[in-house]
């Protein structure tokens, strides 16, 4: 199977498959968002995915969200599975009702392997027998309900999500490790950037830039999205450039003659696409490589992107032309939509530009319906925190106590300044960004790199610094231990616990019996008498009796 893919796996696309198939091989259900730029290849993961589901005698639903993408998924596996036992079947309404029928017997009966469809695959009569593998393609075209309806087809199925543009509720669970998750960054080998304008809609630009393409010999999109004036435009642009073919293809079309303009396009029959949105969504057609979007302005972020995404799909350069009636007239969020798509045309942007989604319009609700939504009332940090703090509890098998304060930290306090010193790193900025670095801190090797960072950036760490570097090290062996708080003086060291620590009290008790100088005082707190004068000593006795009680 893997041989008849055409191209080089790039190392992202591998790791992904790689970490697909450890998912479906792990014995519990599978729950990976693959998100990798228009034209990244996560089409190929999906695929390798559905083939392991099907040699394990499982069935496989692929959700597509238009009925050309499902087409062409159709088009695609059956070339790719032609040398297999394998029965693939379409739910769109490019089938006759028999067609559908038929379709809808064999998912029932369990004698279709793959089943590739639009949201009609959710529909009540559509009941699978043996369900695997469920891929939602373009996952931000379909609402949280019909994904969650998927889900409940079979409490075991495994789900792989695919999309280049994560809506946030999708993004912000997969960053919170509440999902797992694959990015797909290296483009292809010979993939070029797709050289993005934005410009005022005029006959001599358009003319240009369409012949720019024909003399090449390629083929040309021209995105209205307005379908009562598309003949209308149609004849415009016959005018405009009578040496073109010009086809049309919009929703509203009957599907045959949809199915028909489609094919005679990719057959390279025609050459220019006068096409609504309905080709937002992956349809891949290498020799088209000119997309020209009227009224831009109208579109989206995540919209303008997918839509680009339909060109550059060779090694050809590709070029977009977003226009706009008048670019000085634009309004303030349309101009920042146009900059941020023109300035974003490297390859694999997709990514960032959900990211500027998710810092734009918050992360939505992790159990609830909606995609997305702004955290007023805590803030985006303490949301995510508390978000931490929860999934990691449950991964430890523990509940989460929600009643406790969040971030419990230990406070230390040497007996000594513990900072780093104006005159060390003179940068008010820089030296705030090292504090949070070290509060952030969760292992003492991360101290010990950023330890090193500072002697070779600014040289000897004079001994403030050195015990800004201890403490933090001690808080990180402290916090297991339910250590609340370290005072240490060059008579005495005390250390406070929280009510019901995580340590067995035999080792307490044994600490006491053994060491004539540490006693118990009062129900939470053990004291250690010694003469201490160097704050190094002070700091090598704290980690002894931290390491006796772990």
């Amino acid at each position: 199977m893997p041989r008849r893919f055409g191209f080089e796996e790039t190392p992202d696309q591998a790791a992904a498959i790689a970490a697909v198939i450890a998912d479906m091989t792990s014995g519990k259900p599978m729950d990976r968002l693959v998100c990798g730029d228009v034209g990244f290849g996560k089409t190929e993961v999906a695929l390798r995915a559905a083939f392991v589901a099907v040699m394990g005698g499982k069935q496989v639903a692929i959700l597509a969200p238009t009925t050309l993408l499902a087409e062409q998924h159709f088009q695609n596996l059956s070339d790719r599975f032609a040398e297999w036992p394998v029965r693939i079947v379409e739910l769109s309404r490019f089938k006759t009702k028999k067609e559908i029928d038929g379709a809808i017997k064999q998912i029932n009966d369990g004698t279709a392997d793959i089943v590739i469809g639009t949201h009609k695959m959710l529909s009540d009569d559509v009941k699978f027998q043996r369900l695997g593998l469920v891929v939602i393609d373009e996952e931000h075209r379909f609402g949280v309900r019909q994904k969650e309806m998927l889900k409940t087809l079979r409490a075991e199925v495994d789900v792989l999500t695919l999309t280049a543009t994560p809506i946030p509720r999708t993004l912000g669970m997969a960053l919170e490790g509440l999902r797992d998750f694959s990015v797909i960054a290296t483009a292809p080998q010979k993939r070029l950037a797709i050289k993005t304008f934005v410009r005022r809609e005029e006959d001599g630009v358009v003319r240009e830039a369409i012949l720019r393409e024909l003399k090449r010999g390629g083929q040309v999109y021209f995105l209205h999205n307005e379908v009562d004036t598309i003949e209308n435009k149609r004849a415009k642009l016959a005018e405009l450039v009578p040496e073109a073919r010009i086809a049309v293809a919009h929703g509203q079309m009957h599907e045959r003659e949809l199915e028909r303009v489609m094919r005679d396009f990719v057959a390279r029959r025609d050459n220019i696409l006068l096409c609504t949105t309905i080709i937002e969504t992956g349809i891949d057609v290498p020799t088209a490589n000119t997309i020209l979007i009227h009224r831009s302005d109208k579109f989206g972020l995540a919209q303008l992107h997918q839509l680009r995404g339909r060109v550059g799909r060779s090694h050809h350069q590709a070029y977009a032309y977003m226009l706009v009636h008048d670019v000085e007239g634009l309004s303030k969020l349309a101009q920042r939509r146009l900059e941020a798509i023109q300035q974003m045309e490297e390859l694999g942007s997709g990514f960032y530009l959900a990211m500027h989604d998710l810092e734009i319009r918050g992360a939505g609700e992790v159990l609830g319906d909606k995609q997305s939504g702004e955290i007023h009332e805590i803030g985006f940090q303490l949301y995510t925190d508390m978000l931490n703090a929860a999934v990691k509890s449950l991964k430890n098998g523990k509940e989460p106590d929600l009643m406790a304060p969040l971030a419990v930290t230990t406070e230390i306090n040497l007996g000594t300044p513990a900072l780093l010193p104006s005159d060390y790193c003179t940068d008010v900025h820089e030296r705030l960004s090292l504090y949070k670095r070290l509060a952030n801190c969760e292992a003492a090797e991360r101290v010990d790199d950023i330890q090193e960072e500072l002697i070779d950036r600014f040289g000897r760490l004079p001994p403030q610094a050195q015990a800004l570097i201890e403490t933090h090290r001690l808080r990180i062996a402290a916090v297991p231990l339910g250590v609340r708080k370290i005072d240490a003086s060059d008579a005495a060291i005390s250390m406070q616990f929280l009510p019901n620590p995580p340590i067995d009290a035999m080792k307490i008790i044994e600490l006491v019996q053994k060491n004539r100088h540490i006693k118990l005082a009062g129900q939470d707190k053990l004291r250690i008498e010694a003469k201490m004068l160097d704050v190094a000593v002070r700091a090598q006795t704290i980690k002894h009796t931290l390491r006796q009680l772990a």
